[in-house]
């Protein structure tokens, strides 16, 4: 079985197509694309509450480009969830109605509980019965989920990212309402665990030269990274740091973010697994149609 998740964000949009293998009483994750294209909704969005006409414009030339690849690689289903940046654009619904009509890509928007869902999936075999604090950065929302014996307790959505942050101060009340959440469900536990997901973790994890076999990341490395992308420019990050620059930009209100929750959870250490909201995509089209083959 062959599909795709189309992961529509404020920041990116990005297109992963995987096939599934059955081999010995196993099934294997392969996966045959990885297109990330710096598409950048929420500059609009968290603006001027719409998309630009050369935005819409992108988008779907964008669109048509994945639909196309979609087809070619024969994927047996599909999805593709569009985030923060869409659900808040007075044109959003529009758009995205224009896209199906046009091009026969069907999108959905999700909100930040479903959205948190979906990544949650992808972390299934990352949370044992430890208490975890999982956060994940994205463009425009922050989502927060809280794990105790391997089951999730608790899930908030905030309205804090890194595109919505850029060139501001972090929204202190945002803050304190992340900080009285932590508090309120882990507030006791003698011992927190933390997992971070999203593109920018993931660079300040490569930023903070780890060791070979490893997706730990101390908060301390951390705030060395930060310090370090601090004293550069979006040029010197571009040529010195080898960022994207869509990523130079972003990254600094990013961290804070991270660093502003683990801290409240007081957490020294995190686990960085290189998952997001295409993997919980993944598995969830593999969940649907395995049903629907056991059924038949």
């Amino acid at each position: 079985m062959k599909f795709a998740a189309v992961d529509i964000g404020s920041n990116a949009v990005r297109l992963q197509v995987t096939q599934i293998h059955y081999f010995q009483g196993q099934h294997t994750f392969k996966k045959l694309e990885y297109l990330r294209f710096p598409l950048r909704l929420g500059k609009d969005v968290f603006l001027n509450q719409q998309i630009s006409e050369e935005n819409q414009y992108k988008f779907k030339e964008l669109m048509k480009a994945f639909y196309i690849l979609i087809r070619l690689y024969g994927v047996n289903d599909y999805m593709a969830c569009a985030t923060s940046a869409m659900r808040e654009a007075r044109n959003g619904k529009s758009l995205v109605k224009e896209v199906r009509e046009e091009i026969g890509l069907k999108i959905t928007i999700i909100d930040g509980n479903k959205e948190a869902e979906l990544i949650n999936k992808s972390l299934g075999s990352h949370i044992d019965g430890k208490t975890y604090l999982h956060l994940d950065v994205g463009g425009g929302s922050t989502e927060l989920n809280v794990f105790k014996k391997g089951e999730k307790v608790a899930a908030k959505s905030f309205q804090m990212g890194s595109v919505r942050t850029l060139n501001q101060e972090l929204p202190q009340a945002v803050l304190q309402q992340m900080k009285r959440f932590i508090d309120r469900h882990l507030l006791g536990e003698k011992t927190v665990y933390g997992i971070g997901t999203g593109g920018n973790i993931n660079k300040v994890f490569d930023l903070s030269a780890p060791q070979k076999r490893t997706n730990y990341l101390s908060i301390e490395k951390m705030r060395e990274v930060l310090a370090l992308l601090e004293r550069h420019s979006n040029e010197e990050k571009l040529n010195l740091l080898q960022l994207n620059e869509d990523r130079a930009d972003v990254i600094v209100p990013a961290t804070k973010i991270y660093l502003a929750a683990f801290d409240a959870a007081r957490i020294q250490r995190i686990k960085v697994p290189e998952l997001g909201l295409k993997d919980g995509m993944l598995l969830q089209l593999f969940e649907r149609n395995r049903n629907k083959q056991e059924q038949r």
